[in-house]
C-alpha cells in the first residue's frame, strides 16, 4: 500500500516540474528569437523592439474580372440564343429571354462577369456549341 501512495505523489510533482522546465525553456528561447538568434545580445539594447514580435500581413489581390458578351447576328435563331444562355450560364428561361432581346435590340449584351479562366471557358463552350449547330453566334470577353 505504501508504494501506491508514493507513486501518485511523484506523478503530480512531475507534471509541475515539467511545466517549470517548459517555462524556463521559453524564457531562454524568446530573447534569442527577438535578438535575431545572437547569443549575448541585450534584449533591451538599441535597435531592438524590447522583445516585441511583429507579424507581417500579406494580402492577396483579387483576380481581374472579365465580361462575357454575346453579339447579335442576323442568322442565329432567338430560341438557340435562349438555349445557350440557359445551358452555359445557368440562367432561367425569363432571364435568358431578356438577355436575348437585349442582344437583338442593342447588338450585344453582357451575359456575366467571371475570372479570366472561367470567362475563356464560357466563350470557348458557346463558340464550339454554335459551330457544331452551324450558327454564326459570336461570344467574346473583355476586361471589366
Amino acid at each position: 500500500m505504501h508504494n501506491r501512495a508514493h507513486l501518485t505523489f511523484p506523478r503530480r510533482k512531475l507534471h509541475y516540474i515539467q511545466l517549470i522546465k517548459v517555462e524556463w525553456l521559453l524564457a531562454r528561447i524568446m530573447p534569442l528569437q527577438s535578438s535575431g538568434g545572437q547569443k549575448g545580445s541585450d534584449p533591451g539594447g538599441p535597435g531592438n523592439d524590447s522583445g516585441l514580435l511583429t507579424k507581417t500581413v500579406t494580402r492577396t489581390q483579387r483576380p481581374p474580372l472579365y465580361k462575357v458578351m454575346l453579339l447579335n447576328d442576323d442568322f442565329t435563331p432567338m430560341e438557340f440564343v435562349v438555349h445557350v444562355l440557359e445551358r452555359f450560364f445557368g440562367l432561367n428561361h425569363s432571364q435568358s429571354f431578356e438577355i436575348m432581346l437585349t442582344v437583338h435590340k442593342k447588338g450585344l449584351a453582357v451575359v456575366g462577369v467571371f475570372s479570366a479562366e472561367i470567362a475563356e471557358t464560357k466563350v470557348a463552350q458557346v463558340m464550339d456549341f454554335a459551330r457544331r449547330h452551324q450558327h454564326p453566334l459570336q461570344c467574346t470577353m473583355e476586361k471589366e
